[in-house]
């Protein structure tokens, strides 16, 4: 009784622990955690003034609009928090709370606000910059 009993807990056991149903990633998942690595590539080249992947990670009008003013400031930092992905038809947007301080000949600028990131294009870029643009202090 008690060999049929430590059995059937095995049994049990071997039943419950086997292996579950892995749920394969949708598209619109794909998409937005593909925007999301990019908007966090763009505020890291920002950082470090990589123009080349500032340059890879937009289009021609928005690179020239984060590129316009950086070399104003000496010392950058800037974070980002992704808040909401919406994709419908083929707009894509995203939605980022972020908070910055810039250093300009020993004036602290210290901001933070939401920005609305839209992307298009194949592959994604950033196409424009709606709202409280993080990029944009003169």
């Amino acid at each position: 009784m008690k060999r049929l009993f430590c059995f059937l807990m095995v049994c049990v056991l071997i039943v419950a622990c086997g292996k579950k149903e892995v749920k394969k990633e949708t598209e619109e998942g794909r998409i937005a955690s593909e925007i999301i690595a990019i908007s966090e590539q763009l505020r890291v080249a920002y950082l470090k003034r990589d123009f080349d992947k500032i340059q890879q990670c937009t289009t021609p009008a928005i690179y020239r609009q984060i590129t316009r003013y950086i070399d104003d400031y000496k010392v950058v930092d800037l974070e980002f928090k992704p808040v909401w992905v919406e994709i419908e038809n083929k707009a894509i947007t995203l939605n980022i709370s972020w908070k910055g301080k810039w250093i300009k000949a020993g004036k602290d600028i210290e901001d933070r606000g939401m920005a609305i990131f839209e992307f298009s294009g194949q592959p994604l870029k950033v196409s424009k910059i709606s709202r409280a643009n993080p990029f944009e202090y003169k």
